[in-house]
């Protein structure tokens, strides 16, 4: 059994070879997730800024409410729909999903599916 420390070890790896392949612009930021055991995370980056232009959580203070009945996977798929608008009103509506070593199932993919719906593109 691998210990915390390890886990963790082998999900840096899989971010830095994500990384190397990823990269955000104003036009197409980059949408990291970032997944706790408490909560689910996510951002639209522009990496040659090295700014956040649009972040959601299911801990933000707008939305704590009303995620706070709902079962994991549906906050994940809720934090994206909030992303996905916050982003269209900034007339972002292409980016490029960075699942931060993450395995690309269960609430990482929920947010990818929120944002979808709410009308951002990955390509």
């Amino acid at each position: 059994m691998l210990s915390k420390k390890q886990r963790e070890n082998k999900r840096q790896r899989r971010k830095r070879r994500i990384r190397n392949k990823v990269f955000g612009t104003a036009v197409r930021p980059r949408l990291t997730v970032y997944r706790s055991n408490q909560g689910i995370y996510a951002q639209l980056i522009d990496d040659l800024d090295g700014h956040t232009l649009a972040a959601a959580g299911s801990n933000d203070s707008d939305t704590r409410d009303e995620l706070a009945e709902l079962e994991k996977t549906e906050q994940a798929r809720q934090v994206g729909k909030v992303l996905a608008e916050r982003a269209l009103e900034q007339g972002i509506d292409k980016a490029v999903f960075d699942r931060n070593g993450f395995i690309y199932h269960g609430r990482v993919a929920a947010v990818a599916d929120g944002a979808r719906e709410a009308g951002l593109q990955f390509g």
